[in-house]
């Protein structure tokens, strides 16, 4: 049980810092003073979302593993958006 235990958490952290990062990078505003501020905390959580996935994807199950996959190309995709600004 406690080996379940471990692939439920880690899979929650790294929902959360899936949904930290989707959420600053709604926060991020182009033309805003703040702008480079917002950029590094976006930045931040982006990489650390990746980091809380991998560790998940040691442990996941199968439909953990489909869903993790999906949030890393989720991130993939905001930084691709980033580059293109």
């Amino acid at each position: 049980m406690p080996y379940h235990k471990d692939k439920q958490q880690a899979f929650q952290a790294a929902q959360q810092g899936y949904n930290e990062a989707k959420e600053a990078s709604y926060d991020l505003v182009i033309d805003s003073s703040d702008y480079g501020k917002q950029l590094k905390h976006l930045k931040q959580e982006v990489n650390e979302a990746y980091m809380q996935i991998e560790n998940a994807l040691e442990v996941a199950s199968e439909h953990q593993r489909e869903q993790l996959e999906r949030f890393q190309q989720d991130l993939s995709n905001i930084v691709n958006q980033l580059d293109r600004e």
